[in-house]
């Protein structure tokens, strides 16, 4: 089954990659040269990398434009957009606009690049009425069905705000009854899965005090068709915060590279999940019960978590290599979890899958990768120097070379043009 390309995020981990990564890119402009676009007559390609950058508990965003992805030296900030708080910028790709939300604030503020490569402010909406007070986590919690409709996923109102990007204008909310659980923290997955007119957004929760996951996978299911959403969850395993589709139109949805860290500290301890791995139908929006994988038996037992986007009818899983990676008693996991440590494994989605291989042309990176699109190239993310410094790596020919690097945290890409 293939997605609709009638979505056009930055995250689109189902895009078509030079490897043949699942379905063809559609490059049509939702716009259709609309000038509020504010591209005017510049075509040449434009990128926004967005850079958080934190210093004495308190977090500055900024917004990086650049004509190449590619870059030998780190990219500057010193020309940046400066945006308080921890920013996220959103969109439709290559229409010339951005859409800049902080934890600043529940407001998201429209910028259109004008024909010199610089933002314009173009409008801004608040959030604030629908309860909201803050908006944060991923870039992909933003998804875009048109140039005048686009979805806002919010756990801590447990909803999701309907909103039309091009009047700048609030319209509906879809309420998410279910995804809150009390003592426990609800996480988003950070590359949501699109199948036709559908977004699957899979959940994860971990509990408010101490270290642990909950035993419990969830999924949201929001049609865009008809504005409606529902929520499923299964009580097999825990931190289910990645998925891809299969060539047979089932979502594999997999333990996030932090679950398996948490189970790597706590083996002896059955009331921690091991990382598991799941098959859900979008069609019927069911779990298939018969279906259940630990994931470190497709590893030979490594700790394993977290389930990327992979060529047509396949996807990566990423593996922590204890021979150059010495777990230490009393190490937090979120420490394990961003070692770069995690090796990428190849798991092929069929009906009888029994292991998954190595892709010793990959290096090792840190366990959560974001995927980031941009034209034919998907790339992946490793946060270096304590979390300081963030790269970006090709993901598209296997090879993992350093394209670039900025300081700071990235959780927003968006090719602008």
């Amino acid at each position: 089954m293939k997605p609709s390309p009638f979505f056009r995020t930055s995250g689109r981990v189902l895009a078509a990659l030079a490897f043949s990564f699942v379905a063809a890119c559609d490059n049509t402009d939702p716009d259709n040269g609309n000038p509020d676009a504010g591209t005017g007559t510049n075509t040449s390609p434009l990128y926004a990398f967005v850079a958080q950058v934190s210093a004495d508990s308190a977090s500055t965003s900024y917004i990086i434009l650049t004509d190449k992805v590619d870059h030998t030296e780190p990219l500057s900030l010193a020309n940046a957009t400066e945006i308080n708080g921890r920013a996220l910028g959103s969109g439709i790709e290559k229409t010339g606009a951005i859409f800049v939300s902080s934890s600043g604030s529940a407001v998201v503020t429209r910028y259109n690049v004008t024909a010199d490569n610089k933002l314009e402010k173009a409008g801004e909406v608040s959030f604030a009425g629908k309860g909201l007070t803050t908006i944060g986590e991923y870039q992909n919690q933003f998804q875009f069905a048109s140039d005048t409709k686009a979805y806002y996923f919010d756990g801590r109102t447990a909803q999701i705000v309907i909103w039309n990007p091009k009047e700048m204008t609030l319209t509906n909310t879809l309420a998410l009854p279910g995804i809150t659980i009390d003592g426990t923290v609800l996480s988003f997955a950070s590359n949501p899965i699109r199948v036709g007119t559908k977004v699957l957004m899979p959940l994860a929760w971990r509990p408010s005090a101490g270290i642990g996951i909950t035993k419990k996978a969830g999924i949201v299911i929001l049609d865009t068709a008809t504005d409606t959403a529902q929520v499923v969850t299964d009580d097999r395993c825990g931190y289910v915060r990645d998925g891809v589709v299969g060539t047979d139109g089932q979502v594999y949805l997999a333990t996030e590279a932090y679950g398996a860290a948490v189970k790597r500290t706590a083996q002896a301890n059955p009331d921690v999940p091991a990382p598991c791995l799941l098959k859900f139908d979008p069609q019927t929006a069911t779990f298939d019960p018969a279906f259940y994988k630990e994931l470190g038996t497709l590893t030979n037992g490594g700790a394993t978590g977290s389930l990327l986007q992979g060529p047509a009818g396949s996807g990566f899983l990423r593996v922590l290599d204890e021979s150059t990676y010495t777990v230490v008693d009393g190490t937090h996991p979120r420490v394990i979890a961003s070692a770069v440590a995690w090796k990428w494994w190849k798991l092929d989605l069929k009906a009888d899958m029994t292991a998954a291989t190595l892709v010793d042309t990959l290096p090792a990176s840190t366990g959560s990768s974001f995927l980031f699109h941009a034209g034919d190239r998907t790339l992946f993310t490793e946060f270096t120097n304590s979390s300081g410094t963030t790269n970006f790596r090709e993901l598209t020919d296997l090879s993992g070379k350093l394209v670039a690097t900025h300081d700071g945290l990235s959780f927003s890409f968006l090719q602008l043009r």
